[in-house]
């Protein structure tokens, strides 16, 4: 015989329960290591002191002075060295024996000073666009957001290729002009929702200089980045010497024995829209001293050698 049962009873409301909260993600939130920094002695490196809150003064302050002492350079690779980029090895290199580095050397440097000092900052990465075909490429670069009094700004001093002057707003569709370096920054959506691209006009059109998303990243993840780049057989780091430093409105750049000099706005030597560009041929024998006149980067004669034999091989001569 059948029974009629009641099946109908009540859910359990949900709730908690009875487990503890979970525990932190990390347990080490110190990411940049600023205490590690001799931050006087990059001050001094840089040419500031006094009292330096974090604001967007003294971020911009910090921001234009490090581009115009610390040039954007590769020489690492052709003395066969590693490019370590713990706060101690990036302090003794490029602040203490007055070289420069590449962008993970560039940015955490900075990462690291600008956290000494106070400030929120968030890293990413980015794909560089200048000099490609329109493919995608990795993300290979590295750029700081940095939030004084609350609101985000882009930072980057490690793009050898142009780029910030100072730091940038992070609006979408904001455009300014930095000493006549014309900039642009606008949301995408190529390969994500959360894509932002950089451009730079060169007095006739619109260069894209590189995109990036938002997911932050740490020093760990670029080390496997700067790992690929610096052994990598095809990684252009490698295949030639390499230079750079803005000054205001004038930026050198050095490519093997090619010396370009651009200048923008007042510093050009003629009214006009855009870089005005001087491009000169450098015997081998000269590039120690353009290194050290240019870009100062001091380096020891037997560097120098080395420089002089590296890009020979390069060029074939």
């Amino acid at each position: 015989m059948a029974t009629t049962e009641n099946t109908t009873s009540e859910r359990p409301t949900s709730g908690p329960g009875t487990a503890p909260p979970p525990p932190p993600v990390f347990t080490d939130r110190d990411f940049w290591h600023g205490s590690e920094l001799d931050v006087g002695a990059y001050l001094d490196r840089l040419g500031l002191s006094g009292d330096l809150p974090p604001t967007l003064d003294t971020l911009t302050a910090v921001h234009r002075a490090h581009l115009a002492a610390i040039p954007f350079e590769n020489l690492q690779l052709l003395f066969d060295r590693p490019v370590p980029l713990d706060v101690p090895s990036l302090t003794d290199k490029m602040v203490r024996h007055h070289r420069g580095g590449y962008c993970y050397e560039q940015n955490l440097l900075l990462a690291a000073a600008l956290d000494r000092l106070g400030f929120t900052l968030t890293a990413f990465s980015a794909r560089v666009s200048v000099g490609g075909d329109g493919r995608p490429r990795p993300s290979t670069h590295a750029l700081l957001k940095v939030e004084p009094d609350g609101s985000p700004w882009l930072v980057d001093v490690g793009f050898g290729g142009g780029g910030l002057l100072e730091p940038f707003p992070f609006v979408d569709g904001h455009q300014t002009s930095q000493d006549g370096w014309d900039l642009r920054l606008d949301r995408i959506s190529e390969v994500g929702e959360e894509e932002w691209l950089l451009r730079s006009f060169d007095g006739k059109e619109w260069r894209n200089l590189y995109s990036f998303t938002t997911a932050g990243n740490l020093p760990q993840d670029y080390e496997i980045f700067s790992h690929y780049l610096t052994t990598h057989p095809r990684s252009p780091f490698r295949s030639r010497l390499m230079a750079a430093r803005t000054i205001g409105g004038t930026r050198y750049s050095l490519t093997d024995t090619t010396l370009t000099v651009e200048r923008v706005g007042t510093d050009r030597k003629d009214p006009g829209v855009g870089p005005e560009r001087e491009v000169r041929e450098l015997r081998v024998e000269e590039l120690g001293e353009v290194l050290r006149e240019v870009f100062d980067i001091r380096l020891d004669q037997g560097e120098r050698g080395v420089v002089e034999e590296r890009v020979r091989g390069f060029l074939g001569v």
